[in-house]
């Protein structure tokens, strides 16, 4: 994906501009005038299918007293923890994100109308996040958790592991645009050539939608549009991970020289 605007500055108004936080060159007014500026904004993206995903699992049981209640949501958890393992998620890929323990109330209606509410026992809760690498096993990972017993599956939450290398392929196209850019600018005005004087950059990274369907119907549904061609899995489930845009977006500036 690709976007630009230029900005050109001839003579002494580029000069008239307020100070940036970025030092320019110096030039006297008649230099400028020979050798007019030309800023050029550049935005380039790539975009890639994701390596990893996320998600956040967790268990949940009731009670009369609040050790029953931790004590059967101990049990759960467990079971779900060794599913996980199971699954080949690494250790240090799986972080508690939370423990929670509440009291249960029901709310009893009297005769007359009224109501009131009465203690009735204890809810304990745990969650987990969870990240794999294997994008093509991600159905199964799900109808497992929740075979396991997961009471809720929040995910997934998709993203490049390391976007580095597509943001320096996004760079050496992004400065390949500006320059041409530029020079055509450039040769517009008479001149022969550009000269960079100055970059500045900043990043995007973004994903598009997303759907994931289990056989258990666990899911999390992005706003349309539809994402591209899904990865059909056995075990009757879908997964379509869509893709991923990292980019840059840079600021260059050029001296037009004849």
């Amino acid at each position: 994906m690709r976007h630009s605007r230029l900005i050109l500055a001839l003579g002494a108004a580029f000069a008239a501009q307020p100070a940036a936080a970025q030092l320019l060159p110096t030039a006297s007014i008649g230099e400028m005038a020979n050798t007019p500026l030309v800023r050029v904004s550049i935005s380039e993206t790539l975009r890639t299918p994701p390596d990893e995903a996320s998600l956040t699992v967790g268990t949940q049981a009731k009670a009369a007293t609040a050790t029953a209640a931790v004590a059967a949501n101990k049990e759960k958890i467990e079971r779900l923890l060794a599913t996980i393992r199971a699954q080949g998620i690494r250790e240090r890929d799986i972080q508690t994100q939370g423990y929670q323990l509440s009291p249960d109330y029901r709310y009893d209606r009297e005769p007359n109308g009224s109501g009131r509410q009465r203690l009735i026992g204890y809810v304990a809760s745990n969650s987990v996040v969870i990240k794999t690498r294997d994008i093509s096993a991600l159905t199964k990972l799900l109808d497992a958790l929740t075979t396991a017993g997961a009471d809720t599956v929040y995910g997934p939450n998709f993203a490049i592991g390391d976007p580095a290398p597509l943001r320096r392929e996004a760079r050496v196209r992004a400065l390949q645009r500006g320059e041409a850019e530029a020079l055509e600018y450039a040769r517009n005005q008479g001149f022969a050539r550009v000269r960079l004087l100055s970059v500045e950059e900043g990043t995007s990274y973004r994903g598009t939608d997303v759907i994931v369907v289990t056989g258990a119907q666990v899911r999390n549904i992005s706003a349309p549009p539809p994402p591209p061609p899904a990865i059909a899995e056995s075990g009757g489930g879908v997964v379509a991970p869509g893709q991923l845009e990292t980019g840059v977006a840079l600021n260059l500036l050029y001296r037009m020289e004849r």
